[in-house]
């Protein structure tokens, strides 16, 4: 009887343990183990089953630094965007779009450390080429380009591509809202 107790004591303690349920962790664990074991199709699986929680996490962090809807506006944010990552090369990416009560929209977007960002870090980087491309205004120190008075645009520290499509005096009057330095560094990088 004496050893059937002590026996239950680990599990009893595990049970009365807070449970806190890490999907990165485990899948990181599991991967480590079916590496080992020689597991090669389970240990990438898993792997990737970590770096999709990660990218959602990612996501989730970078969405935060979109403002709230103003008066008389809504928010309503895309949660899926992290999903479609994988297929833009991973990182991480934000959405929301916010309506007005007269029904105008305007969709803030946000992908970091992503191919499409690295693709568009030579264009938005050279001064000649985005004026090129459009207008060239200033937000909170950033130099965005305005393109047909209904797209702006900055890349952020060569890490972040911010958008906004919408009319573009309330979009810009969102974009103002942001700390985009806080936005760059929004995983703490």
């Amino acid at each position: 009887m004496r050893r059937s107790l002590c026996a239950l004591l680990p599990l009893t303690m595990a049970l009365a343990a807070p449970v806190q349920a890490d999907t990165v962790a485990d899948a990181l664990a599991a991967a480590s183990t079916a590496y080992a074991a020689g597991d090669l199709n389970t240990a990438a699986a898993q792997i990737a089953t970590a770096a999709s929680e990660i990218s959602a996490r990612q996501s989730d962090l970078l969405r935060a630094h979109f403002p709230p809807a103003p008066e008389g506006w809504t928010r309503e944010d895309t949660p899926d965007m992290a999903q479609g990552m994988a297929m833009m090369g991973g990182g991480a990416g934000a959405e929301a779009t916010y309506a007005d009560a007269e029904g105008m929209t305007v969709t803030l977007s946000a992908y970091a450390d992503n191919m499409m960002v690295q693709s568009f870090a030579p264009i938005l980087s050279d001064p000649q080429m985005v004026a090129m491309m459009g207008k060239t205004i200033e937000i909170n120190g950033v130099a965005f380009l305005e393109q047909d008075g209904l797209t702006t645009m900055a890349l952020l520290d060569n890490r972040v591509l911010l958008q906004a499509v919408g009319e573009a005096a309330k979009a810009q009057a969102l974009l103002a809202q942001i700390d985009l330095a806080a936005m760059v560094a929004f995983d703490g990088q």
